[in-house]
C-alpha cells in the first residue's frame, strides 16, 4: 500500500467522548475536529488528563467516539464490524506504547516478529524483516534478549521497531519518552524522526515533552478535551 496519501490519514468531524464513572458522564474529549496530513510528524500535547490519549485511542480505532466521526486512511471507522475493525488495525497502524507493552517471554526479535504472524507472512519473510528493523533501530546485536534484560531505551526501540514492521500508514506513541531520561528521551525522538522520515509513513504522538514538540511538523494542543485554537 503507497503511503502517499494526499487525502489527510486521519480525520476527526465533531467528535466526543464522554466515560460513565459510576452512573457520571466525563467528557474526555468534546467536540474535537482536526486532519492530520500523509507523512508527517504529528504531535498532540497537552497536561495529564487532558484529553490527549483518549485522542490517540479515537484516531488507533481503539476507542469508538460517544459522537461525531472518525476516518482513518478514508474509511469511516463506526462503518467497521468489530472482526473488520481489529483486522483493519493489525494491517494499517502501529502502536508504541509509554510503558513499551513488550511480551516478556518473548525475546526482541520474536516481540517485533509478533505483529507479523497475524498478517501471515511466510517465516523467511517474517525473518528478514524482523531483523532488518532491529537493525535500522540499533539492536541487531541484542536480537535474542528478553526485555527484562534490557534497558528502557533499548526496550523503546524494540517497541517502535514491532510498530514499523509491518509497514503500517499510521504509527501511533503514547507518551513514548515519559518512562526514559531526558538524555535517552532525546535518542528516542530523533530515532523516531529518522524512522519517520525513512518509512515514509504517518506518525502521530501525545506527549508533555517540550523535546518532542520541537521536532513536530504539527502540533494539536488540547486542554480539558478541547483543541484549543
Amino acid at each position: 500500500m503507497s503511503h502517499d496519501i494526499v487525502a489527510p490519514v486521519a480525520r476527526l468531524d465533531g467528535v466526543s467522548k464522554t466515560y460513565s464513572v459510576e452512573t457520571v458522564g466525563i467528557a474526555a474529549v468534546r467536540d474535537v475536529s482536526l486532519s492530520i496530513p500523509a507523512n508527517r510528524f504529528s504531535v498532540i500535547v497537552g497536561p495529564s488528563g487532558s484529553g490527549k490519549t483518549t485522542l490517540l485511542n479515537l484516531i488507533g480505532c481503539i476507542d469508538a467516539p460517544t459522537s461525531g466521526a472518525v476516518e482513518i486512511l478514508g474509511q469511516r471507522v463506526a462503518d467497521l464490524r468489530d472482526d473488520a475493525l481489529s483486522d483493519f488495525r493489525a494491517r494499517h497502524i502501529g502502536f508504541v506504547f509509554q510503558s513499551f507493552n513488550l511480551i516478556p517471554v518473548l525475546t526482541a526479535f520474536e516481540n517485533v516478529e509478533y505483529p507479523l504472524l497475524r498478517l501471515g507472512l511466510p517465516p523467511a519473510r517474517r525473518r528478514d524483516r524482523a531483523l532488518s528493523m532491529l537493525e535500522a533501530v540499533g539492536l541487531a546485536d541484542r536480537a535474542d534478549a528478553r526485555p527484562n534484560q534490557l534497558s528502557g531505551g533499548q526496550k523503546q526501540r524494540v517497541a517502535i521497531a514491532r510498530a514499523l514492521v509491518k509497514s503500517p500508514a499510521l504509527v501511533l506513541a503514547d507518551e513514548p519518552t515519559a518512562n526514559l531520561d531526558s538524555q535517552t528521551g532525546a535518542t528516542i525522538i530523533a530515532l523516531m524522526r529518522s524512522m519517520q522520515a525513512m518509512s515514509r509513513t504517518t506518525f502521530v504522538i501525545s506527549t508533555h515533552d517540550s523535546q518532542m514538540m520541537s521536532h513536530a511538523d504539527q502540533t494539536f494542543h488540547v486542554r480539558d478535551g478541547v483543541l484549543l485554537p
